[in-house]
């Protein structure tokens, strides 16, 4: 069983950053493919960014440029990196672990982009 824990989401004003980071319980964490995925009032869950086991990227075109994905191996950690964000933006933020036969989801941090 894995557990992942948000954090980092808040009230940010448009053109700013933000920093997102998941924790991972257990000793699996790098056998693992990582995302963030985000899901906007009346919208579908969509992905964000994704980072694999062997540390390759991709992006959503929504965000390429802008937002940058991370993993520390070594801390059970991956981040998300946000900057120049857009209201569009915002949304409840959850980080998804993907193992071979096993996917697991955290409950979310919320991330408003306001003036």
């Amino acid at each position: 069983q894995v557990q992942l824990v948000e954090s980092g989401g808040g009230l940010v004003q448009p053109g700013g950053s933000l920093r997102l980071s998941c924790a991972a319980s257990g000793s699996s964490f790098n056998r693992a493919d990582m995302g963030w995925y985000r899901q906007a009032p009346g919208e579908q869950r969509e992905l964000v960014a994704f980072i694999s086991k062997g540390g390759s990227t991709n992006y959503a075109d929504s965000v390429k440029g802008r937002f940058t994905i991370s993993r520390d191996n070594a801390k059970n950690t991956v981040y998300l990196q946000m900057n120049s964000l857009k209201p569009e933006d915002t949304a409840v933020y959850y980080c998804n672990a993907r193992f071979i036969v096993t996917t697991y989801w955290g409950k979310g941090t919320l991330v408003t982009i306001s003036s």
